[in-house]
């Protein structure tokens, strides 16, 4: 069997793995890596130096220099003066879609977006509308963003690597910005003029107010006299039930302990704050002897409505997070993750597509955009979160930091942003210095930049690239090229070079960013030979095309992370998306052919 042959198989078995979600893409970039060294298609003695190419440091510096811009204050006096913006729709999704497009061009565009989802949930709150308006706006924005900067996203990194091998010189730091830039504000304008009238109004079931309310959740029950509960641990009341209920609080006379710091007995009298559904109840009731507590006094209460009355949550230490696509949750239950003993952690209750699950907490294996409601203790949950790999919703107190921090941090960047655009320094070299500077500066702790590092996409970059280079020397990205050409043989070239940017776009919206510009690339410049023209246009359309994934939930972590708590569906994205992308290669080609002629 041909080399090129054995590649495209090896290809074909990687996509199909990445559209179907099962495993995580860094697991099946690994796969298809050593399979390809199995296969003698990547020698052995350079399987693994993808994970030493510039491209991937430059993405390494990027996570950490934007976790420094975080730490620093200067996102959060940006977000405080966002919240400032008013009732008008229109004008919030210009000021959020707005911000989000301007710091993903600076820092990486998951993070930008992590940053802004919790201000346009807080604002969506505030102003009681659906934060399904402003939430895909958002997302779409820090995808934009992207295409204006060399670090604004990894497909803009990886082309330039690539064209550093093919040429001998990389694209600079703001060679992207005359195209990126002017498909960015065209997207934006789209956005915020026709977002508003396609996006999807979930008002019932996206807020997370009504998923989780929890006064309509939580019940009291009571250790009676002679009840088989007495003298039992709140890990016995877990084993005896075999069913994870969350033990919120434990209620003693006037003492009131959080169910996950309490490791004593219980007693009788005492009073257990539970999140339980009519099933759980009856567990408790038949195997613990637990009594449903007495009805609160009015003014404790909302109003009531259920059987066991409802309690007041004043004081429980409650956090909202949706699950990343490269959560450790995922696919994986409450027992497997030993949430409790492990993290410290409650798991309350659990949304998914904008409306709660109500199955058993411990049968749930979780999803990317799940939005948990979660229980733990005030100084230690974010990190928990952090090492689970979720983003954190519920409204954060905006703290602006030092401004001598803040200013050093941009100082940083600024020096390392000379030293690129003036051929002092790669930038591989320039950011990394910039990443170690801001260790040193103390604008973040070296646990920080270690815990900003996104360890599946390093993997994923370190492992596909070995097998990018295979495409290209198999002679496989030729053939697809001499068959591209063929095709478009009566047609000019400009024809070619649009079907090149729909291919990678629909590529994109099934497939990490990256690894649609990895496998692109060398098509690219196959293309690029066989028309006797210069290769720039050709990378250039795979680098806006890699970076617009419009069309699906799947085809970005931006995309992934506002599905949860924008209640959309997977059929919602391309109503906006597709006008969008449209809008993006409409513009995107003929600057293309102007900045970068053929």
């Amino acid at each position: 069997m041909a080399d090129s042959t054995q590649v495209f198989a090896i290809l074909a078995v990687t996509l199909a793995a990445f559209v179907w979600g099962r495993f995580r893409y860094d697991l099946v970039a690994l796969a298809a890596l050593l399979a390809s060294v199995l296969l003698g298609l990547v020698p052995a003695d350079a399987a693994f130096l993808g994970f030493g190419h510039p491209a991937v440091i430059t993405v390494v510096a990027v996570l950490v220099l934007s976790r420094g811009f975080e730490r620093s204050g200067l996102v959060d006096l940006i977000a405080e003066q966002a919240l400032r913006v008013g009732d008008r729709l229109i004008l919030q999704t210009l000021v959020l879609s707005g911000t989000v497009l301007v710091l993903s061009g600076v820092m990486n565009n998951v993070g930008a977006l992590a940053l802004m989802l919790p201000v346009a949930i807080r604002l969506a709150r505030e102003h009681d509308s659906p934060p399904s308006l402003l939430l895909m706006p958002l997302a779409f924005g820090s995808l934009l963003g992207g295409l204006t900067t060399l670090i604004g996203t990894p497909p803009n990194i990886i082309i330039s690597a690539y064209r550093q091998d093919l040429v001998g010189e990389g694209f600079g730091m703001f060679a992207f910005f005359p195209v990126g830039a002017c498909v960015a504000l065209a997207g934006l304008l789209l956005i915020v003029l026709a977002g508003r009238y396609l996006v999807p109004q979930r008002a019932g079931q996206a807020s997370l107010d009504a998923m989780f309310d929890t006064a309509h959740y939580l019940v009291e029950l009571r250790v009676p006299e002679g009840a088989r509960a007495v003298g039992w641990s709140l890990r016995d009341l877990h084993q005896a039930i075999e069913e994870p209920v969350p033990v919120l609080a434990v209620v003693r006379g006037e003492a009131r302990h959080p169910g996950h710091t309490f490791h004593g007995h219980l007693r009788v009298d005492d009073i257990l704050l539970v999140e339980a559904g009519p099933e759980e109840m009856a567990l408790l009731e038949d195997k613990a002897g637990l009594e449903v507590g007495p009805e609160p006094p009015a003014e404790d209460g909302d109003g009531g409505g259920d059987e066991a009355g409802t309690v007041d949550t004043e004081g429980l230490q409650l956090v909202e997070a949706v699950v990343r696509n490269d959560s450790m949750m995922l696919h994986r239950t409450v027992g497997q993750l030993r949430l409790h003993n492990q993290f410290g952690l409650h798991l309350v209750a659990v949304a998914r597509d904008g409306g709660r699950l109500n199955q058993r907490l411990r049968d749930i294996r979780f999803r990317p955009g799940d939005v948990l409601l979660l229980q733990g203790g005030e100084g230690e949950i974010g990190e928990s979160l952090a090492t689970l790999g979720c983003l954190p919703l519920a409204s954060r107190n905006l703290s602006l930091g030092q401004p001598r921090m803040l200013l050093v941090s941009v100082a940083i960047f600024a020096v390392a942003v000379i030293a690129m655009v003036l051929d002092w320094l790669p930038a591989a070299v320039a950011l990394t210095g910039a990443a170690l500077a801001s260790l040193l500066a103390g604008v973040l702790t070296l646990r920080e930049a270690y815990q900003a590092i996104d360890g599946p996409v390093i993997v994923l970059l370190g492992a596909m690239i070995p097998v990018g280079q295979a495409l290209e020397t198999s002679g496989g990205a030729a053939l697809i090229a001499d068959a591209l050409l063929a095709l478009g043989r009566d047609w000019p070239v400009v024809a070619t070079l649009a079907g090149l940017f729909a291919i990678g776009m629909l590529l994109s919206n099934v497939v990490n960013n990256a690894a649609a510009a990895l496998l692109m690339a060398p098509i690219a410049a196959s293309l690029a030979e066989g028309f006797g023209v210069s290769p720039d246009p050709f990378l250039m359309a795979v680098a806006v095309s890699a970076s617009s994934a419009f069309l699906t939930p799947i085809g970005h972590q931006s995309n992934t992370l506002v599905m949860g708590p924008g209640g959309y569906r997977f059929g919602d994205y391309w109503k906006l998306g597709l006008p969008l992308s449209l809008a993006v290669m409409a513009v995107a080609i003929p600057l293309i052919l102007i900045v970068w002629p053929l």
